[in-house]
């Protein structure tokens, strides 16, 4: 018997200081794909990289995910040879594929997956990629420490994305996984991390419990801190976490503290006084 969809939210934004958002993303719960690609070389070109990444990546669902991301690269390629978007335009991507209690990461630049696992003692965050940036060859290389990471000058200059002319093939990485319950994959351009490191991005995440309301959160949370990028965002929860009725009637609650006990009376109280409200006007 076929699993049901598994359960996810998104969304993105252009952030504080661009006029338009390069970032792209594809959500295919029905068939366990989802991609964030954030798109690089300027207005009406990042955005074009990003959707043709997207777009060849629907089309090629059907191979491996890093097949699929080398015809994104050579479609991005062959775009800008043939005049779409603009010369030197390219797209980071990070994407996720899900079968059974298995799934699959696949990166190329510096978009991000995370694995964070709900535990009662804080959670636990595992950074999935590794960056394909300057600053990472250089922490690998030891001519840095971490501590020396968030605050480089070089941070944002990646060494391969999609749609390099210098590049004939780009180098896929990939990660496998096995599913356990109380586990959600977040996939992130870098306008979150860069806004929210790590331990922000675990303490934010403990304090949610649904995709819904993570991604509300964090969202709120990399703007609040200067939404300086485009941000761009999913989260996907394990196949092994059922959901109850309650936690089904759970989405439709605003998320207002974070926590299902105030914001249930919370949402309470305000419709016990609509109610009254209407029962006085039909009087």
């Amino acid at each position: 018997m076929p699993q049901p969809p598994l359960e996810y939210s998104a969304a993105t934004h252009a952030g504080h200081k661009r006029d338009n958002n390069e970032d792209t993303l594809l959500s295919l719960p029905e068939r366990g794909l989802w991609l964030v690609a954030d798109g690089m070389g300027g207005h009406e070109a990042g955005e074009v990289a990003s959707a043709i990444v997207r777009d060849t990546l629907l089309d090629q669902q059907h191979k491996s995910l890093t097949q699929a991301i080398q015809a994104s690269h050579r479609a991005v390629l062959k775009a800008a040879a043939n005049g779409e978007g603009a010369p030197g335009m390219g797209s980071t991507i990070v994407a996720l594929r899900s079968l059974g209690d298995d799934y699959e990461v696949a990166w190329v630049g510096d978009s991000r997956a995370y694995l964070w696992t709900h535990t009662e003692d804080g959670g636990r965050l595992e950074r999935l990629t590794t960056d394909h940036s300057y600053v990472q060859m250089l922490l690998a290389s030891g001519v840095i420490e971490e501590a020396e990471v968030e605050g480089h000058p070089d941070k944002n200059i990646i060494t391969q994305c999609l749609g390099s002319y210098e590049l004939q093939e780009v180098k896929v990485d990939s990660v496998r996984g096995q599913w356990l319950k109380d586990q959600w994959i977040l996939l992130c351009s870098d306008g979150l991390t860069d806004e929210l490191d790590d331990e922000a991005l675990a303490r934010l995440l403990f304090r949610c419990r649904s995709p819904r309301a993570a991604v509300n959160r964090l969202m709120r949370a990399a703007l609040d801190a200067g939404g300086r990028d485009n941000i761009t965002l999913q989260l996907i929860q394990s196949p092994l976490s059922q959901r109850s009725r309650w936690s089904t009637l759970w989405q439709w609650v605003p998320h207002i503290t974070g926590r299902r006990g105030p914001d249930l009376a919370l949402y309470a109280t305000a419709l016990l006084s609509l109610a009254l409200v209407l029962y006085w006007v039909a009087r």
